[in-house]
């Protein structure tokens, strides 16, 4: 790359530019990492030796300079994709997975804080990056109190051959055996590609609503970081994933899989080929009120044999999980979104209909579970419906009056956002906006992947659903008027020096 080059691809990054001859020195050469250079510590997992470097500096940089470390990497030629690779493996590493949540956050939304940065502006674009190392290294801090757990090397001798692999990962994980599952995802990863690996892990990331839903979110965001730091580094990755997706072993939250496993035979061949229809989706909102989970997974049975497509259903599953959170925002409610989205995604990642079919399912049982869980938890008032809110009488001409109101009323808010939205307004200019906010404002790994999911919801979502899906996410997005991110100032100090 030329220095032109690295002067855009910086600008890119941090909306700021690096000026001086002694600066540009700096970025003249870019060193990979070199297998001689890694360290070995035994009792540990170790990475590719280009990931091996950072995860190292990462893991050793204390709390307070790691922003100011990245950057200065950053300035050297660290790339961008190496940068997100090492903390995602860092995290792997060194934070444990059981429970799939709490202290695990610091993993599970490093893909949220990249999606969140994409369409960011100059100026904001490494703001989640900057959060997500913060939170890594408090997560960090909490595990060594914790018993310092660390990600140990596989057992090398024990691998299945590529000819076992697949039979002995499903016996471990059907009979939950953490220790046989572990070394048999390692054959897997050595032996299958990514999609034949994935259409493995798709079925047990939904197997059951233990932790809130935590383990499909905890699948997907694997998937969705792999595919940006590449497959080579699955291993570890996936090694990891089982392990907490079989933290619990069996219980009660597997039950609506078993059931809906038994449906999907009732389901017409040509499901797929569904015509859209409002009035479907409304009806399965309706039962999703208050049926159980047998019910509810029944109830989009019959829909999808009456010729409904599955996006009418979808729109349904996405409009039940926002009315919760609008009833009462709690920590139920919203993982109701977030644990749907990352169904969602697996419906349209896997290329197995078995699978597919069995995500849409289980989607709908969770609502249940979901709106029971939150009833009995935190209470959950019976309104507002979201097909019955009401917008306000004057569409706001521009969503800074919307973000303005937010903290003092978000119901007010909400309905602004409606007659905004239903009046044409643009959604691009609503979600720029609120990403602003989560960026500048956002303290919690829940903000960022909460407003990640909301945006990729509003987009697979049918058009004539989408002004109350925007509307609702109101009830957990952050105002204008909300406080800075305490670590706002210090990344902006950082990044003045790129």
């Amino acid at each position: 790359m030329s220095a032109i080059d690295r002067r855009d691809f910086l600008k890119d990054l941090g909306g700021s530019v690096i000026t001086g001859t002694a600066a540009w020195q700096a970025l003249q050469a870019i060193v990979p990492a070199r297998a001689e250079d890694a360290q070995v510590t035994p009792g540990i997992v170790q990475f590719r030796p280009e990931m091996e470097e950072v995860v190292r500096w990462i893991e050793k940089s204390p709390r307070e300079r790691i922003l100011e470390e990245a950057v200065d990497r950053l300035k050297k030629g660290l790339p961008y994709r190496q940068l997100v690779g090492g903390l995602f493996l860092a995290g792997i590493r060194n934070i444990k997975p059981r429970p799939v949540g709490f202290k695990f956050h610091a993993v599970m939304a490093i893909s949220a804080a990249h999606q969140l940065s994409l369409d960011a502006p100059q100026a904001d674009r490494l703001l989640p990056f900057f959060w997500a190392l913060d939170t890594f290294k408090s997560s960090q801090a909490q595990d060594v109190k914790e018993g310092d757990w660390t990600l140990a090397p596989v057992k090398e001798s024990a691998i299945p051959s590529p000819s076992q692999a697949r039979q002995r990962f499903v016996e471990a994980m059907d009979r939950w055996d953490d220790e046989a599952a572990d070394i048999a995802v390692a054959g897997l990863c050595r032996s299958a590609g990514a999609a034949e690996v994935m259409e493995l892990l798709w079925t047990y990331g939904i197997r059951d609503q233990q932790n809130i839903g935590h383990k499909a979110i905890f699948t997907a965001h694997s998937f969705r970081t792999l595919e940006l730091i590449g497959w080579e580094h699955a291993e570890p990755v996936l090694r990891s994933l089982v392990f907490g997706l079989l933290n619990g072993g069996k219980s009660e939250s597997a039950a609506p899989f078993d059931h809906n496993k038994t449906l999907i035979g009732q389901v017409r061949p040509d499901w797929a080929v569904g015509k859209p229809d409002p009035g479907a989706t409304t009806a399965l909102l309706q039962a999703l009120r208050q049926v159980n989970t047998k019910d509810a997974a029944v109830a989009v049975v019959e829909q999808l044999n009456k010729g409904v497509s599955a996006s009418s259903l979808w729109d349904a599953i996405l409009l039940a999980g926002s009315e919760l959170l609008m009833r009462k925002a709690a920590i139920v409610t919203l993982h109701a979104t977030t644990a749907c989205n990352s169904l969602f995604y697996t419906f349209r990642q896997s290329g197995n209909d078995a699978t597919r079919l069995l995500s849409l399912l289980q989607a709908a049982s969770w609502i249940t579970m979901f709106r029971d869980g939150a009833r009995s938890r935190d209470g959950l008032p019976d309104k507002p419906h979201i097909d019955e809110f009401a917008p306000s009488d004057t569409a706001p001409s521009d969503v800074t009056e919307i973000f303005d109101g937010l903290k003092q009323n978000r119901t007010n808010a909400a309905a602004q956002a409606l007659a905004y939205a239903r009046a044409g307004g643009s959604a691009s200019n609503f979600f720029d906006a609120a990403r602003h906010l989560i960026l500048t404002k956002g303290t919690d790994a829940h903000d960022f992947k909460f407003a990640a999911s909301a945006v990729e919801d509003f987009t697979h979502a049918s058009p004539n659903v989408r002004p109350q899906l925007l509307a609702a996410s109101i009830f957990y997005l952050k105002g204008s008027r909300d406080g800075d991110s305490p670590l706002l100032q210090r990344a902006r100090g950082a990044l003045a020096s790129l």
